[in-house]
């Protein structure tokens, strides 16, 4: 068998603006979250998050899961551009969901938050990230969401 491994990119911590909120709609639940910005660190890779990203997250009438779907510029410290884009899950009990939803600290074991990622950039130096498959496992804290990024080797 041909097992997956992973190799680990960066951690990638947000800052979040007041959600926009759509309400229900006759497709979803829906409302929007603006990335301000943020910071992303690793062993080769690090920058920041430029503000512009946004969140468009479906969320489940009953409460127990969200769909993100999210692109972030990112800035490398040699000042290369980035566009990271992934769509994930965060599920879990309604209360697990309802105390995050009150910026409460909840323990990441007590709920689900996976995410799939891609890249596009137009610098050389970074032009293998056009074509990486990247997954993370996210958290949320009260000033925003962070993960931990892995390539998919």
């Amino acid at each position: 068998m041909n097992e997956i491994q992973t190799r680990f990119m960066f951690r990638l911590s947000l800052e979040v603006g007041a959600h926009h909120v759509v309400g229900q709609s006759p497709i979803s639940s829906r409302r929007i979250a603006p990335v301000a910005g943020g910071t992303f660190e690793g062993p080769e890779l690090s920058g920041i998050v430029l503000p512009g990203g946004t969140d468009w997250i479906i969320v489940d009438p009953a409460g127990t899961w969200f769909r993100m779907d999210v692109r972030l510029p990112l800035q490398t410290n040699d000042g290369e551009l980035l566009v990271m884009a992934y769509q994930g899950w965060r599920s879990g009990s309604p209360d697990a969901l309802e105390r995050l939803g009150r910026g409460e600290e909840v323990d990441p074991a007590e709920y689900y938050y996976r995410v799939a990622c891609g890249f596009e950039t137009a610098s050389p130096k970074h032009a293998r990230l056009n074509t990486i498959v990247a997954i993370g496992n996210g958290w949320r804290l009260p000033s925003g969401p962070g993960y931990d990024i892995h390539e998919v080797l």
